[in-house]
């Protein structure tokens, strides 16, 4: 792999347990940085997409509130995760930038293939903040959008579950795991690799993907090298 899209759910990045909400796990932060920064060293460029769960979700947040009004809330909810993200990545020694689809100040860059191409030439770790920058999308059709814009060679998803399964673990103690499956199986089945439109658009564009729990040791360094214990979701060549 040359180039890859790495997926941060905001609430794998979160701490647990009541009162915790919008505070950060910053051990298992830097621990994530430092997996990145190894990555790196080999030569790797690395993307980034961190949803805002841990602050906001627009869909769920209020039955009082325009849904676009509630999914902008969201998209600033992802700024601020990269933001910090971002931070703790130059702490580990990394350099950074951060893209969002719309102006924010001083705060982030105005996203664009060609200063995005130009920021990895320069060797830096970049985060896509912000969404597509419109409501009714969610950061897993951002994620898949933006891995086809800069190029990307796989999709990493880290997610808070081991995998791709054929029905919520979490409900169903019987569930079962796949190891590999293609991307036309999962839209089929409608499994909860990411929501659907971007599954959708992983299947057209041909994108594969990488699921597995950010939870496990050095599970990015990992999927990256084919070590890892998640699911493989792979592409038919037509």
């Amino acid at each position: 792999m040359k180039r890859v899209l790495l997926k941060l759910s905001g609430e794998a990045l979160a701490c647990s347990g009541e009162g915790k909400q919008g505070k950060y796990d910053e051990e298992k932060v830097i621990s994530v940085c430092r997996q990145i920064r190894a990555l790196v060293d080999e030569g790797l460029q690395v993307g980034i997409v961190i949803g805002g769960g841990n602050y906001w979700r627009g869909r769920t947040s209020s039955d009082t509130m325009d849904r676009c009004k509630a999914d902008q809330i969201g998209m600033l909810a992802t700024v601020m995760n990269c933001i910090y993200v971002s931070e703790i990545c130059r702490y580990v020694g990394l350099s950074t930038e951060v893209f969002t689809p719309f102006i924010c100040g001083g705060l982030t860059s105005l996203f664009s293939k060609d200063a995005v191409m130009e920021a990895f030439s320069e060797g830096k770790v970049l985060f896509f903040a912000g969404g597509t920058g419109h409501p009714y999308f969610s950061t897993d059709t951002a994620t898949v959008l933006r891995a086809l814009e800069i190029e990307a060679d796989t999709i990493l998803v880290a997610k808070a579950i081991d995998g791709i399964y054929d029905s919520d673990p979490r409900l169903n103690p019987d569930a079962v795991k796949y190891d590999e499956i293609t991307i036309d199986e999962v839209v089929d089945k409608k499994l909860a690799a990411m929501d659907l439109t971007a599954s959708i658009m992983c299947l057209e564009q041909k994108m594969p993907m990488l699921v597995f729990a950010l939870d496990e040791e050095n599970s990015i360094i990992n999927a990256v090298h084919g070590k890892f214990s998640g699911t493989r979701v792979t592409v038919k060549n037509s």
